[in-house]
């Protein structure tokens, strides 16, 4: 039997902010994408996540929302009811966008912690366009990765727990591109990381 090929994975770093916690009856009110690089058979090659990326703010759907929730993105959703783009739109133009940069592997969508992140984009995908460029599991929780290379359980983890050198130098801001960019960063960073024993001096 003939070895299946391996397809390499492209890695695009994503980023929302919300206004309450699950899509629906609250809104995905703006995100951002990064491409952090390609993991082939060989390893994994990171990207300057400044060269292909991805930002749109979106016209809410609904008039429920969480005031803490708003408040940490300092996004006004008053003004994103007449400036925000239409989600089918700016769904489509990132959906179509995700393709051109994945042009010869496959699109993953990775995130810290993904599973927030995941929730509303794919919602959003299915809802707005029907389908999905990172089909219905294409993603990667940077958390999980991160417990399993340090051999941690997972509600241990969090960023102030890691190796400051895995940490990206850019400042979390709550602005969906800003923070897809950073995350890109510690993305790669964890990628080429050898975890705690690889990293460990050698006695002498």
């Amino acid at each position: 039997m003939a070895a299946r090929r391996i397809r390499p994975s492209r890695y695009i770093s994503l980023d929302i902010e919300a206004d309450g916690p699950i899509p629906g009856p609250y809104s995905m009110l703006s995100f951002g994408a990064s491409v952090a690089g390609t993991q082939e058979a060989d390893g994994f090659t990171a990207v300057d996540p400044q060269l292909q990326t991805f930002y749109r703010e979106l016209r809410p759907i609904s008039e429920e929302f969480v005031p803490e929730a708003l408040s940490v993105s300092g996004l006004d959703r008053e003004r994103l009811k007449s400036e925000g783009a239409e989600p089918a739109v700016a769904l489509g133009e990132f959906s179509d966008w995700v393709r051109e940069v994945s042009a010869g592997a496959q699109p993953v969508m990775c995130g810290y912690p993904a599973s927030y992140d995941w929730t509303f984009l794919y919602w959003y995908l299915i809802r707005f366009t029907g389908a999905s460029p990172f089909g219905h599991s294409g993603c990667l929780d940077m958390k999980t990765l991160y417990a399993t290379k340090a051999g941690l359980p997972l509600r241990a983890v969090a960023k102030g727990t890691m190796p400051r050198h895995l940490l990206s130098r850019r400042r979390h801001t709550h602005h969906a591109l800003d923070d897809a960019i950073e995350q890109a960063e510690l993305l790669a960073n964890l990628m080429n990381w050898p975890g705690p024993a690889g990293s460990a001096p050698v006695p002498g």
